[in-house]
């Protein structure tokens, strides 16, 4: 190469690479600014101007909102208590012992998370049916829910850790005289204490915005912040109440993710030098026994809904059938649609959705790994979508596009799914473009390659895999999603298959709850194949929470 031509292709280069730099970080910021920022702004307002600070006050002080707050406080608390109560001894088992299936025993605890939950709340509604408890619209249909939904919360975050906590503390503990209760309290529960609190704020976070659950199981009895909201904006068109309300969850959603990343962000420093001691192995009753009660523990708890809603889903009349399945190809007077085609609607959304989140992703992903203050601001700006709800966002959306009447447009749910699903893709690409060697495009440019050349054949094939991860738990999740479009959905174009379960459930008859069970076991095992394909591929690039 020319010397003296040299400088100036490094010029261009450098010139034609800020170029880009600059758009990576600037459609990411603007894609955030317009469709998170603006709307939470937009709640913001609503509840602080358009309501009044004395409408606000009284709101807030009155018995009705006391009563809703407690609730969501209490259900969230007792969902938790029972959440570690049976997923710590499957992490415990999954972490300590060597047991045949134990790959098999994970995913099937893993799958539960990412089902809808719409599909979650069919499930238990046929199992209460199958078994002749009457616990629909009561506290304990809920919570039983919970616990269904989020079990893979502790066992992925506890169970994580305690598998690389080393056990020489604890057995020198013994061969002084301890017995294995005594070196478990003094010695691996303290260790233990910090994750185990951590995954407990995340359930709880998880169960504070509880929605679909709620709104199916509870029913119009069972109040939380999440359906009162949907229920004064949608039914009552009182947005100046729901705005009050949607501010209470937005503050509180913020806290308690800013303490979950605090926690997390300690997980992983005590994660750091840890040694993975071999585990243990099945060489007594004791631990047989222990390890078989724990497995048929975690395969009732999980496998029995779904076994349900299957069987009350084939079941016509005494005998059993695909009635309720043929059933979906035909528009009943409840929906505007066929409820096939409710589900051809959200594959179609998901597929949109997953490709807005994987564009915008890997622009900001690009522009994170770079670093700088944009890049910093831009990884803290992504965090927002996972610090609110679902029904906050799409409320938010209601009130700040409402001038521009962008409801109306079938772009709207997409868009709302794509920013639920960004962090998801943002998770999986941006430590990837960290781990590229910056050797390797100085050796590229070296050779005469331009900054495009060097993305499509340096950064392209190192990213591909993990943004292709991230798009598809970005398309699972909006497949599933309930909360957004809920508030979004107008009329048969962005009419989706979740919100047929849940009109279908709402209504009695026989022949329309059948049709809704037999579209929540056709989402549920669309979502749970794409999930456990991609968890396969994961290999650790993507955290499901």
């Amino acid at each position: 190469m020319d010397r003296n031509r040299a400088p100036l292709i490094q010029q261009s280069n450098a010139e034609r690479s800020g170029g880009f730099s600059r758009i990576a970080l600037g459609v990411p910021t603007l894609f955030l600014a317009v469709f998170v920022v603006w709307p939470l702004l937009a709640v913001l307002a609503r509840s602080l101007v358009g309501a009044g600070v004395g409408d606000v006050l009284d709101q807030l002080t009155s018995s009705g909102f006391r009563s809703v707050l407690w609730f969501t406080i209490g259900q969230a608390l007792a969902s938790v208590a029972l959440t570690l109560l049976v997923g710590l001894p499957i992490a415990h088992v999954l972490a300590r012992y060597d047991i045949k299936g134990s790959t098999v025993l994970r995913a099937l605890v893993v799958v539960p998370f990412v089902l809808p939950t719409v599909v979650v709340a069919a499930a238990f509604s046929a199992l209460f049916n199958r078994v002749g408890i009457d616990l629909d619209r009561s506290f304990a249909a809920i919570l039983a829910a919970h616990v269904f939904f989020n079990v893979a919360v502790v066992v992925r975050i506890v169970g994580g850790f305690w598998g690389g906590l080393d056990r020489r503390e604890t057995e020198a503990a013994m061969v002084l005289g301890a017995s294995p209760m005594t070196a478990f309290r003094r010695i691996t529960l303290p260790r233990l204490a910090p994750v185990i609190a951590g995954a407990s704020l995340v359930v709880f976070l998880f169960c504070f915005t509880s929605f679909g659950v709620i709104l199916i199981l509870g029913g119009p009895t069972r109040a939380t912040l999440e359906t009162e909201i949907h229920r004064f904006a949608v039914f009552r068109q009182e947005f100046d109440s729901a705005a009050i309300l949607a501010l209470v969850q937005l503050i509180t959603v913020v806290a308690l993710s800013a303490g979950a990343a605090r926690f997390q962000r300690r997980q992983s420093l005590a994660s750091r030098g840890r040694v993975r001691t071999a585990k243990l192995p099945l060489n007594s009753a004791a631990r047989r026994t222990y390890v078989s009660l724990v497995a048929v523990v975690a395969i009732v708890v999980v496998v029995a809904p779904m076994a349900a809603l299957v069987e009350q889903s084939l079941r016509v009349g005494d005998g059993f059938g695909l009635s309720h399945y043929a059933n979906l190809l035909e528009r009943g007077p409840l929906l505007p649609v066929a409820p096939i085609t409710a589900l051809g609607r959200s594959v179609m959304f998901a597929v949109v959705a997953a490709a807005i989140a994987a564009a915008v992703g890997l622009l900001g992903a690009s522009a994170i790994a770079r670093g700088g203050r944009g890049g910093r601001l831009l990884e803290i700006g992504a965090l927002v979508p996972l610090g609110v709800s679902a029904v906050t966002l799409g409320f938010g959306y209601l009130v700040g596009f409402a001038a521009l009447d962008f409801r109306s447009s079938i772009w709207i749910v997409p868009i709302a799914h794509a920013v639920i699903g960004l962090p998801f893709v943002l998770a999986a690409t941006v430590p990837a473009f960290r781990s590229i060697d910056s050797r390797l495009h100085e050796a590229a440019a070296s050779l005469g390659a331009d900054p495009a050349t060097i993305r499509r054949r340096v950064d392209w094939p190192l990213v591909r895999t993990p943004l292709l991860t991230g798009a598809g738990f970005a398309a699972a999740v909006s497949i599933g999603e309930f909360g957004a479009t809920s508030f979004l959905a107008r009329g048969r174009s962005s009419f989706t298959a979740p919100m047929a379960v849940f009109r279908l459930l709402s209504q009695p008859g026989q022949l329309l709850r059948g049709q809704a069970l037999a579209l929540s076991v056709v989402i549920g095992l669309t979502v749970a194949l794409l999930a456990l394909v991609l968890e396969r591929r994961r290999r650790d690039s993507v955290s499901l929470l």
